[in-house]
């Protein structure tokens, strides 16, 4: 695998990341349960960890990462694209449909990163993704266990 090859997956998976954490940001804003609160301001504060690391990796392998301006946030096209009901979920005011959408999301976040990790990677990128993966499911258990309380 080339080095361009490497830096799209990272890209994508730093879209993933960036999602994520503007979703939990979102969804910790729009929740009235303490508990809830803080658990979507963590796992938001994890996730922009996660792309501080990812971007760390692209600049390792002496890429440019996007800006700001670059990257559009919650769009469909995006890897993180289950975010984008998200919004539904809010202006509805239920916090069980929020759960749900993270759920959802988190789900799919799971899926882009078994997809990455299948790929002939180097092993301290494997690493760095297996980690990433393995706290996202961790996340999404924990929210599969609130969206089932709800």
């Amino acid at each position: 695998m080339d080095t361009n090859d490497v830096v799209a997956i990272l890209n994508k998976l730093e879209d993933t990341c960036r999602a994520a954490e503007e979703g939990f940001r979102v969804a910790s804003e729009n929740v009235h349960n303490a508990d809830l609160v803080r658990l979507f301001t963590i796992l938001s504060q994890q996730r922009a960890q996660f792309v501080s690391e990812l971007q760390a990796e692209i600049h390792r392998l002496g890429a440019q990462t996007k800006e700001s301006a670059e990257w559009t946030g919650l769009d469909e096209g995006q890897s993180g694209r289950g975010w984008t009901t998200l919004a539904a979920a809010v202006l509805g005011g239920d916090e069980g449909s929020i759960i749900a959408e993270c759920e959802r999301s988190e789900e799919a976040a799971i899926h882009t990163y078994e997809e990455a990790l299948k790929e002939d990677l180097p092993p301290d990128l494997h690493y760095v993704f297996k980690r990433q993966y393995m706290d996202i499911k961790d996340a999404f258990d924990r929210i599969r266990i609130l969206q089932r309380a709800a």
